[in-house]
């Protein structure tokens, strides 16, 4: 449990003189430095003298450091400490992992006095990487609270609370001024048990991974010239492996690029080529779409009915006819059982896929229902209509009202993020509205200041797609509420023209286009 302005991650473990890996013993103080060449005899030998400070153009010792936490990382600590030993690099001072050992083993009062001798990076008094360096804006103070913190709750964990009580009042207090935040510490004193503290305090104890997940926040306030992030190699290699895939002009495969070769796709293997015509419907297409595990294919259009189809073979399941007008919008249930599909003849209907039977008709319309989007519970849907009032409900698999919106007037288009948490409606003009679909609640509002066609929510459930009458598309993040890409090229006008998120890890944008054409573009987020 730390700051309410601070997230956990992961721990730095344990570590020898040499490493971030596990152990429990404090290491030697050694006159070693983090990146600084041993001056005494080395532990096993005697240290080779070092060649150039450059390997490849880069730096020797960032590169032995980075290798050394590798290894540790991995499990193989003698060949650390190997590596240590002979190249003349420690990870570690012994200062950094004498702060590391206090931490892990509860010595709160030395990991206090460490941080109390500790500089900031290009102070007076750092010594070419010797002791404990903080990172240049790291506050103390707020190091220092973190740690009474750890300290206060595992005195109430182990029912000490006059002690708790102790450095609540005379620790904790009169660092931090955060009235709210005090409160919920203090309110913690009242807790009967050992699991109703760690499941208010939402800390798993000291026996727990707590103490690792406080060094692990400890450690970002902490120089990496003396302490390196955590798993830092592992975190250059995602990012060698992302910018590859980025540079990959034909990026089509879904398998992580290998490290032992440059990535490159076979254009050859870009979906460029049709394969198979659908003719089966009699009128206008207005909508495929495919079910969540890929082994069916829902199409809709003018001609009232909608098609199920087998995938890959495309054979007809099923053809939906109690249609008394054009379909618009289709929508499979997260388990792919169940699709609503939303009519002009002012109905939703929801469907068995198994038998193509209809299951429920929900209550006549006013306008027709434009879009559909399911809940992921699976239990329940959301309609959106051309309706003046009542544009915007959630139903029940009974057909049973569970919520109106009374949001904005005549929608024609629904999406819900796949984390549940964004509900997005658009309207028949330049709008778009945003709701929490968790709490229900209205979010904000964007004028598009165009007409829109289409909207799209990426699979991470933060940026959202939308498609223009204008021949403009562009991507939006729905947290910071701001365009973040746009895509041209395509031509719209008075049909609806969709645009969707498509390829290997969603890395392009596929339209529609009333010149005839169906355009892919690369998603440069």
């Amino acid at each position: 449990m730390l700051t309410d302005t601070d997230s956990s991650g992961t721990a730095n473990g344990r570590s020898r003189a040499y490493a971030n890996g596990k152990s429990s013993q404090r290491a030697p103080a050694a006159a070693t430095a983090n990146g600084t060449h041993k001056s005494n005899s080395p532990m096993n030998g005697t240290v080779k003298p070092r060649g150039s400070e450059k390997y490849h153009g880069h730096d020797r010792e960032e590169v032995t450091r980075l290798l050394i936490q590798a290894l540790s990382d991995m499990g193989y600590h003698a060949a650390a400490e190997n590596v240590s030993q002979e190249s003349g690099y420690a990870l570690e001072n012994a200062t950094v992992a004498s702060f590391r050992t206090a931490i892990l083993e509860g010595s709160w009062a030395e990991a206090e006095a460490l941080l109390d001798a500790s500089v900031s990076a290009g102070e007076e008094g750092n010594q070419d990487g010797y002791g404990l360096v903080l990172a240049s804006g790291a506050d103390r103070t707020i190091m220092r609270f973190w740690i009474r913190q750890q300290k206060y709750l595992e005195l109430l964990e182990r029912k000490e609370h006059t002690q708790a009580l102790a450095v609540l009042r005379n620790e904790l207090t009169p660092l931090y001024q955060n009235t709210q935040k005090l409160h919920s510490l203090s309110a913690l004193i009242m807790c009967q048990s050992k699991e109703e503290l760690r499941s208010r305090a939402g800390w798993d104890g000291a026996n727990g991974r707590s103490r690792h997940t406080l060094l692990s926040e400890l450690s970002k306030c902490i120089s990496p010239s003396v302490m390196l992030p955590e798993h830092r190699l592992s975190t250059l290699l995602h990012q060698v492996k992302e910018a590859q895939v980025v540079g990959c002009p034909w990026h089509s495969s879904a398998v992580p690029p290998s490290l032992y070769s440059d990535h490159i796709c076979n254009r050859l293997d870009f979906p460029t080529e049709t394969v198979l015509e659908l003719d089966d419907h009699d009128g206008e297409v207005w909508q495929v779409v495919f079910s969540h595990d890929g082994t069916k294919l829902a199409s809709c259009g003018s001609h009232k009915h909608v098609i199920i189809w087998e995938v890959p073979s495309f054979k007809i399941l099923h053809s939906l006819k109690e249609h008394d007008d054009g379909v618009g919008n289709v929508a499979w249930s997260w388990d792919d059982s169940m699709l609503v599909t939303c009519c002009r003849d002012r109905y939703a209907r929801l469907w068995d896929v198994a038998t193509g039977k209809i299951i429920k008709r929900l209550d006549r319309f006013d306008e027709p229902v434009s879009s559909c989007v399911w809940s992921p519970d699976n239990q329940s849907f959301i309609t959106g209509s051309l309706d003046k009032v009542g544009s915007l409900v959630q139903w029940n698999l009974l057909g049973q009202k569970i919520h109106d919106w009374r949001g904005p007037q005549r929608i024609e288009e629904l999406a819900l993020s796949p984390d549940g948490r964004w509900l997005v409606a658009m309207d028949c003009d330049k709008h778009i509205h945003v709701y929490n679909f968790e709490t229900r609640d209205f979010e904000y509002k964007l004028d598009l200041k165009t007409r829109l066609t289409s909207l799209s929510i990426s699979r991470n459930s933060r940026h959202l797609l939308v498609n223009q009458t204008n021949g403009y598309a562009q991507l939006i993040d729905l947290v910071l509420r701001t365009p973040v890409q746009h895509y041209t090229g395509h031509i719209g006008g008075k049909f609806v023209i969709r645009a969707s998120l498509g390829g290997a890890d969603e890395m392009f944008v596929i339209t529609g286009s009333e010149g005839k054409q169906v355009l892919e573009q690369d998603d440069a987020r």
